[in-house]
This record gives structure tokens, sequence and C-alpha cells, in this order.
């Protein structure tokens, strides 16, 4: 009888628990996420009247979730394979290198955007200063202990918390590599356990505020990062678990569409469409009563459940493999559909350079509607023009990214 602490078979176990469930994209993962790029340029174009009907509205979560998850699923394969065929010591190198390269990112779209303001309040006479738009009173005012606090990640303004919020959860990822070599239970009880300390609301009900888990966003208050790590890193590792492999895929059945409608359906009354058009006035008091439940920053519960009963249902809706979003047959609304996917999944596969473009363009773009005025035809223009230089910033990239002067002669 073998012993259950034969090394040759911990050593088994822990390979089939390291052993990844998919090593190609699946065509739903970039196309989600580039969906999520057009919703977030558009959440973050200032006075943008796109943003009263995104899918935030209609529920507790909204694009944040899709770029996390998404990009969890994305980790799982392109750093996953390096953890199976390089090792842990070279795979964590490799997740230390894409964090390095996010450090920068983050960095470079701080000072152009500050930079653009700037150079908005220096070189005109406007009814606002737009330094002010960011709260970036304090960086221009005292810059010296401000650039410390930027560089160390000490002080994050708002707008400016996705990207660092992105780096903590990808340094957890060796840790959760290494227990999924133990159990995938011990990476499930890991997750669990550091969103439960995350979360400010349950922790301070019961007494242990001071264990709560963040970071802080700028020393002259006890303000934290809005995007709490510690908490989103939940939405991350379950799309990184179901493309590991580590959580089975769910099947497509009409229970659990029916169950996922109900929950999706239960969200409206209690969310802003909800109370704005169909009048569920009695929903604000909910909302205030209970916004530990649905809290954005720390992720709750609700944001949760509302997302994965959302995913649940786009991803039986897309078709295995996204079989139905691909453009089928030769007519004309096949063939618009076909270039359209094309652009959206080029957007999702580029999603970071895309991302930290379209935080600056939309600050560029509430600039110029700022001096125009808004009107739904040029609010309408500006978005559209707005998600084809999303577009064009994808293509680029990826062109650059295909090196085309090593096949010159």
């Amino acid at each position: 009888m073998t012993s259950v602490a034969d090394p040759a078979m911990l050593q088994r176990r822990a390979k089939e628990a390291a052993a990844p469930a998919a090593t190609t994209r699946d065509i739903r993962l970039d196309f989600f996420r580039g969906l999520a790029m057009f919703i977030i340029l558009c959440a973050h174009t200032p006075s943008n009247f796109f943003t009263s009907w995104i899918p935030a509205r209609w529920g507790f979560s909204d694009a944040t979730e899709i770029f996390v998850f998404c990009s969890g699923m994305a980790s799982a394969i392109a750093f996953g394979r390096t953890f199976d065929r390089a090792g842990w010591t070279l795979g964590t190198g490799r997740v230390g290198y894409r964090v390095w390269q996010v450090y920068w990112a983050h960095l470079g779209m701080f000072f152009a955007i500050a930079t653009l303001l700037a150079a908005f309040d220096s070189f005109g006479d406007f009814d606002k200063t737009y330094i002010g738009t960011l709260n970036l009173w304090k960086f221009f005012a005292d810059p010296g202990p401000q650039l410390l606090g930027l560089f160390t990640l000490t002080y994050v303004p708002n707008y400016f918390d996705i990207l660092p919020m992105y780096m903590v959860i990808l340094v957890m990822m060796p840790l959760m590599m290494a227990l999924s070599r133990i159990s995938v239970w011990a990476v499930f009880g890991t997750m669990a356990l550091i969103w439960l300390f995350a979360q400010r609301a349950l922790l301070d009900t019961l007494g242990l505020i001071d264990l709560h888990l963040g970071f802080p966003a700028e020393p002259w208050s006890d303000r934290k990062w809005f995007f709490n790590p510690f908490g989103w890193q939940l939405v991350f590792f379950t799309g990184f678990a179901l493309m590991r492999g580590w959580i089975p895929k769910p099947p497509v059945n009409m229970w659990l569409i029916g169950l996922a409608l109900v929950i999706v359906i239960a969200n409206v009354p209690l969310s802003h469409i909800g109370m704005r058009e169909f009048g569920f006035d009695w929903a604000r008091g909910w909302r205030i009563d209970n916004t530990g439940l649905f809290n954005k920053s720390d992720f709750g519960i609700l944001r949760y459940v509302h997302f994965l009963a959302l995913a649940y249902l786009c991803w039986a809706a897309a078709g295995d493999g996204g079989a139905r979003l691909r453009a089928v047959g030769s007519g004309l609304f096949s063939r618009i559909w076909g270039g359209l996917l094309k652009m959206i999944l080029k957007v999702g596969q580029q999603s970071l350079a895309v991302f930290v473009f379209s935080m600056v363009f939309a600050r560029l773009s509430g600039f110029v509607m700022d001096q125009i005025g808004r009107t739904t035809w040029n609010m309408v223009l500006a978005n559209f023009v707005g998600f084809g230089a999303l577009i064009v910033v994808a293509y680029s990239v990826a062109w650059f990214k295909s090196q085309p002067w090593r096949a010159a002669k």
C-alpha cells in the first residue's frame, strides 16, 4: 500500500494541480476585454452621457471586473506556461518582469496626464483649473515628497490606482502557484482569507478594523488605494483558476442560465438605472444601509456574485470557444461584424497599451468638450473618435510587437 507521504505520489499530485486547462487564447477572452476597454474610455471621459447606460449602471459589477477577470485568465495562459515549463523561480522572474513593465507604464501615464493638465492651465484661461479635476494640487504645490510617494506607490491619486492594484495582484501569483502544488484548496482558502481581511465594513462591524488590509494612497491622510488589490485579487484569481483548470468549466444548462438570469435581473431594482428609470426609490435607503456588500474599493461580495452570473451568461451566449461570436455566411452584415470582431479582439489583445492611452485620451476629450460645449451629437462623435483611436493604437502596438524589421531584407 502506498504511503500518503510517498514523494513520488506527492510529486504526481503537484503536477496534476499545476497542469493548465488551456494553452491558447480563447477569443471570448480578448472579445470581452476589448469591450471593457471601450467602456473604460467612456467611463473616464468627463461628463460623458454614455456613462449613464454602461453596464455599471445596471448592476453592481462593471467593466473593471471584466478587465481584472480576463487579465487573470490571460495570465494563466501567459505566465502559467512559464511556471509549468521553466519552474517556479523562472516563472516568478517572468511575473516580476511584467510588474516592472506595468510599473513604468503607470508612471508614464501619470506624468503624461499631469503634464497635459498643466499645459491646459498654463496656456489657457479657462473656467476651471484642470490640475484640480484630478485633485493634483499637492503634487504641483509640493512636488518633492509627492515624487517620492509616486515612485514608492505611497502616493496614488484617484484615477491612477488601477495599474498599482494590478501590480500587487501579479506579485501574489507566485504565491498562488506555490500553494497550488500543495492543493488547489490551499489556493482557494488563501484567496478567501485575503479577501475577508480586505473588507473594511465587515472588519469594522467585528471590531477588527485595525486588521484591514490596504495600502496608503497619500501621506497627509488615512485614505487608502481606491482599488484595494487584496479585495480585487478574488476576481483575478477566479479567472486564473478557471483557465488553469483548478475550477472545472461550468456546464451550460437551463438551470444555471435561469439562476444567472434571476441574479442579474434582481440587481436591476438596486441599480442606478433601477432608481433613475424605473422609480425604485426604496433602493436608495437599502444601498446606504448595505454599502459594504457592494463596495467597489474593497470588492464587496455582491459585486462578485453579480459579475459571476453575468460572466456565465456571456460565456454561454458566446458559445464554445466563442463560436457564436465568429461571423458566418457571406452577407453584408456578416462581413461588417467580422471586421468589427477583428478590431475588438485586437484591442483586447493589446489591453495595457490601449488602457494607458485611453486614460490620457479621456482627459483630452473632456477638455475639448469643455471648450466646444457638450451636445448629444458632438459627444457621440467624441466617443466614436475615441473608439477609433483605441483601435489605431491596438493595431500600431501589435505591428511594433511583431518586429517587421526583422523580416526586412
